[in-house]
């Protein structure tokens, strides 16, 4: 396998407005040295303790060798905190949950149904992170939009969520279904394909201007250097398309949670699906006690490592949003950034459990 393909095999307002929130600088001189911009923390000020808990997520995310995005919230309480909750980051596969929601709404709203069938066409096979591109070989398959969901959220299927945002009417639709739910801070702008192919250096290319199949496999079978990679990501990195604050992701599974957005039943499955999801297993879930249910989103490129998603807590202690976004990380192999978010994640569990009064 490519090297550079094997990095992409992965490649997937504040929610609360009740709460009170300031913003308090972060006055470590270690984090200093380590960051270009100063870690913004957010939380609640009449509800100190978070501090603590914010303090020691700051901490862990130096490990990152990059900037770490967090959101965390108590679903039942709405007690939590951001770092960085307001800073833009690349969403890369985590960006298939809004897809998800904008086509359950559809669901909803009877303009499709989860049975329906589509054609999965010759020039939607491209060579990705997909079950669609390993196997088949042939045109005339077909899938129903439930079994494109289950291989988006699960396994992380790019050609499933290049297909679905087709039925979506494409990533203006996506974003658009987003502003008008009240979360203006993510937005959809390509399919996987754009995407891979802009971070790749295709500048051109864009959901109106596809490359084809077999151009898109050129491109990512291009030997690169470390510093052509480097460039790359150089220039990927502050591009404002595809990308979510902390904050709004957590507002959107908020959302998501408490059947804001979705039907009873829609949001069931959604949620049910990302329980099932198959990746990153050593991220949010990588060092929770065993048996810890997580329902989840990964997602990966470049310099960037995510997930997000809903953790349970044991007995009546409840759930918690947690979001862990990783920009800019000067560690190489995304599996070595994954305890960063792993040790985050297990952090605000153990609050929550032993603190969350």
């Amino acid at each position: 396998m490519h090297p550079l393909f094997s990095r992409l095999r992965t490649m997937r307002p504040t929610p609360f407005s009740s709460l009170r929130l300031v913003a308090l600088a972060l006055g470590l001189a270690a984090a200093a040295t380590r960051f270009a911009t100063a870690q913004q923390l957010r939380i609640d000020v009449d509800d100190p303790d978070l501090s603590t808990l914010a303090a020691e997520v700051a901490r862990l995310a130096e490990a990152a060798r990059g900037t770490v995005g967090v959101a965390a919230y108590h679903l039942e309480t709405g007690r939590g905190f951001t770092l960085n909750g307001d800073q833009r980051f690349p969403m890369a596969s985590t960006y298939k949950v809004p897809i998800a929601v904008r086509i359950l709404s559809m669901v909803d709203a009877g303009e499709i149904a989860l049975g329906d069938m589509i054609e999965i066409e010759q020039r939607d096979v491209y060579l990705t992170a997909s079950t669609i591109s390993d196997l088949i070989d042939d045109p005339g398959l077909q899938l129903s939009i439930h079994n494109l969901l289950e291989m988006m959220l699960q396994t992380s299927d790019n050609i499933a969520t290049d297909v679905l945002m087709r039925v979506a009417g494409g990533a203006a639709a996506v974003t658009a279904h987003m502003a008008g739910a009240g979360i203006g801070g993510i937005r959809v702008d390509r399919p996987t394909w754009a995407l891979i192919a802009n971070w790749l250096g295709a500048t051109e290319v864009s959901e109106q201007n596809r490359i084809e199949p077999g151009p898109y496999r050129q491109l990512l079978q291009k030997e690169r250097s470390d510093a052509d990679i480097a460039a790359l990501n150089a220039a990927f990195n502050p591009d404002p398309r595809d990308t979510s604050t902390p904050a709004a992701m957590a507002d959107l599974l908020t959302k998501i949670w408490n059947r804001e957005l979705l039907s009873e039943e829609s949001s069931a499955l959604l949620i049910d699906i990302m329980y099932r999801c198959q990746t990153g297993e050593g991220r949010l879930k990588g060092v929770l006690p065993p048996g810890t249910q997580v329902a989840h989103k990964t997602g990966t490129i470049g310099q960037t490592t995510n997930d997000v998603g809903i953790i349970d807590l044991p007995g009546d202690a409840g759930h918690v949003v947690a979001v862990v976004y990783i920009k800019e990380s000067a560690i190489e192999a995304y599996a070595d950034r994954e305890p960063v978010i792993a040790h985050i994640a297990r952090a605000i569990h153990d609050y929550f459990v032993f603190d969350g009064e």
